[in-house]
């Protein structure tokens, strides 16, 4: 099974940017990925998900147009931009990985997971 690290998480204020990233140990350029969040008191959600190949990419409505995700398979890496932060992104941002290379917004889709990183976006 793959092992996940996040990283790039932190303090914030609103409106601006931080790039999460997701290395992977193991397989990798074959499975799709994923950035799910979990707030306090929330069920986690879906946030963006990138193909095997990194030619499709599927994002959750409330983060569409601010955040990117991107993968460099050569370096067993996903990444997560975030820009205009908003207060409401604040949650526990993790990483995962599918067991196919089609996206997926599922989390039931999804076999590996990481420790998650911190975000907070002050207002």
């Amino acid at each position: 099974q793959v092992q996940l690290v996040e990283s790039g998480g932190g303090l914030v204020q609103a409106g601006g940017s931080l790039r999460l990233s997701c290395a992977a140990s193991g397989r990798f350029s074959t499975y799709a990925m994923g950035w799910f969040r979990q707030a306090p008191g929330k069920e986690r959600e879906f946030v963006a998900t990138i193909s095997g190949s990194g030619g499709t990419r599927y994002y959750a409505d409330s983060v569409k147009g601010r955040f990117t995700i991107s993968r460099e398979n050569a370096k067993n890496t996903v990444f997560l931009q975030m820009n205009s932060l908003k207060p409401e992104d604040t949650a526990v941002y993790y990483c995962a990985q599918t067991n196919r290379a089609a996206i997926s917004e599922r989390p039931n889709d999804y076999n590996s997971w990481g420790q998650g990183t911190q975000v907070t976006v002050s207002s």
